[in-house]
């Protein structure tokens, strides 16, 4: 028996849905791998359908196509290695989230995933069965054992597999990014390898689904915890790796290049950047367009467009009303002549006059009030649409997540598109994002390099411009004590108590509380955006739009 073994792994990006378009990507690995000399070609967890498939994996027509494509593929690729790829699995009845080993052109083992993830944006339980806990497969010189995803995070499938003879964990997930989740990953990974005794290769997928961003970010650990591998974070990646046996019967593997993780800042730029592009690519659309205020949230979004599509394939649109500053005028264009992209000069103030006589008969003997201003938001969201709608190019809504907690947006009016960058980026983030791009560029960013958004942009005090001299902090605590306040309350779903006991004051706490409440049913009709946090709006914090309790601790 050969005391060498050569795996290959395909770090790639899937596409949800497209099983020959993912079956291609697969070949092309399994091509790689048997020109490289691999035993072994793997990929990442539900590879063949894409993840996260949420319902649409339970549709019979479905997940047998998916099924059918696997014994397809691994037809294909009878002549070569190993072939291991996720994908969902009937048996008697019963569908499963699979890892499937093909060779010599047909299905040779499966494993079946154990426990079932049931929380932030996971509804394993409800799409699949709970699986038994499978022992190794045969994989030549050594037998390897695959706990997938989340059955990794606890002890006792690899435990259970090294037990019955598994000389290596090779681990496929779906592991979806947010803030810090490396250092986690990692350190349970490595707790893996001492209990176990065994190396350990933690293979994710990378790419934008929704507003899931799969980071890659692939590792390899030797026994004892040591680091061999480790692969770039939200790019593609193949890497050929030799594993030797040791004098003392075990497996390891040798050196190899080890990729620096880059700082939060720039994980959550990537991830943004990424997540945007993936969208567009997976959903058809080739272009996008913006209102572009003059604002900083709406030029990070722009330059987000930018870094992910190209200046040629995003348009800016600034429409001005009586209320919009000369300096947000001069500071649009600026942003979009820095960025290189088109900008249009579409004034409002024609079809506000319009809808304001056209609503004067109702509204006689009322005062002026935020449905005025409000008119403004819903009347440039339509213009924007209507371009949208006549070149094809889908709109990208702009508010951060300290105005989309609080409800700081009008429904209809900036609220309207089709997704939204920025949407899990405090406001304070935004300014570090502003402050971070300008002072860097990345291979992966097909914006220009240098300061991209003025600095007086990011200087100035954020105003929505709906009526003379607004500023944000007229309606709003500063940004500061608001995103403070907010991260307590919706990403550690602390107490007004906890807030309090923090330096907040209570009368301050118990209206950002109020104010997020109310604004549930906005979010229920925003935009998808890209998810950055372990409390995201949408899959991560599911609360009910009618809600009379409010915290009196």
């Amino acid at each position: 028996m050969s005391d060498t073994f050569r795996l290959t792994l395909a770090q790639l990006n899937a596409t949800l849905g497209d099983l020959a378009g993912n079956a291609a990507k697969a070949r092309d690995a399994w091509e790689q791998g048997k020109a490289a000399g691999a035993d072994l070609v793997a990929l990442p967890e539900m590879f063949i359908t894409g993840y996260s498939t949420q319902d649409l994996v339970m549709k019979p027509a479905f997940h047998q196509d998916a099924m059918a494509a696997v014994e397809a593929l691994a037809a294909d690729c009878a002549d070569g290695p190993m072939l291991a790829i996720g994908g969902p699995w009937m048996e008697e009845g019963r569908l499963y989230n699979a890892y499937l080993i093909c060779k010599g052109g047909r299905i040779v083992a499966k494993q079946y995933k154990h426990f079932l993830p049931n929380y932030d944006v996971f509804d394993e339980v409800r799409q699949f069965r709970r699986g038994p806990i499978s022992g190794p497969y045969d994989a030549g010189p050594l037998r390897i054992g695959s706990p997938i995803c989340e059955d990794n995070w606890y002890v006792d499938v690899a435990e259970a597999m090294v037990e019955s003879g598994a000389e290596m964990i090779l681990a496929p997930n779906g592991s979806p990014y947010y803030r810090g989740k490396f250092d986690k990953r990692i350190s349970t990974m490595v707790t893996r390898v001492v209990e176990n005794d065994v190396p350990l290769v933690y293979l994710n997928q990378v790419g934008g689904q929704d507003d899931q961003v799969f980071d890659g970010g692939s590792f390899i650990l030797n026994r004892g915890g040591k680091l061999a591998l480790q692969l770039p974070v939200f790019d593609e990646a193949i890497a050929h790796v030799d594993f030797h046996k040791t004098e003392d019967g075990g497996w390891e593997a040798e050196d190899g290049p080890k990729a620096t993780y880059p700082p939060l800042v720039e994980q959550d730029y990537h991830a943004m950047v990424l997540a945007l592009r993936d969208y567009l690519r997976k959903t058809g659309f080739k272009k996008v367009l913006l209102g572009l205020s003059g604002g900083i949230d709406s030029a990070i979004v722009a330059t987000i467009a930018v870094d992910a599509l190209g200046a040629e394939n995003v348009r800016c649109v600034m429409l001005p009303s009586e209320y919009t500053s000369q300096a947000s005028l001069d500071d649009a264009k600026d942003a979009a002549t820095r960025l290189g992209c088109r900008y249009d000069f579409v004034p409002i103030s024609e079809g506000r006059k319009a809808i304001t006589n056209t609503l004067a008969p109702l509204f006689e003997d009322t005062s002026p009030d935020i449905t005025e201003e409000n008119i403004q938001s819903r009347l440039r969201g339509l213009l924007l649409m209507a371009l949208s709608n006549k070149f094809g190019e889908m709109l990208l809504t702009t508010g951060n997540k300290s105005e989309v907690a609080v409800g700081y947006a009008t429904i209809y009016g900036d609220m309207a598109g089709g997704y939204n960058p920025i949407k899990d980026l405090y406001k304070m983030r935004v300014f570090e994002s502003c402050r971070w791009r300008n002072a860097n560029h990345r291979d992966w960013m097909l914006g220009p390099e240098g300061e991209v958004i003025p600095p007086n942009i990011i200087d100035k005090p954020p105003s929505a411009e709906l009526r003379p001299d607004q500023k944000d902090e007229d309606s709003l605590p500063p940004y500061e004590v608001l995103d403070g306040i907010l991260e307590m309350l919706v990403d550690e779903d602390a107490s007004v108590a906890d807030c309090v006991a923090a330096g907040y004051d209570r009368d301050v706490v118990k209206r950002v509380e109020h104010l997020l409440y109310i604004a549930e049913y906005k979010r229920f009709q925003s935009a998808p955006g890209t998810r950055l946090s372990k409390k995201a709006f949408w899959l991560d914090r599911r609360y009910p739009i009618v809600n009379r309790w409010r915290d009196e601790s």
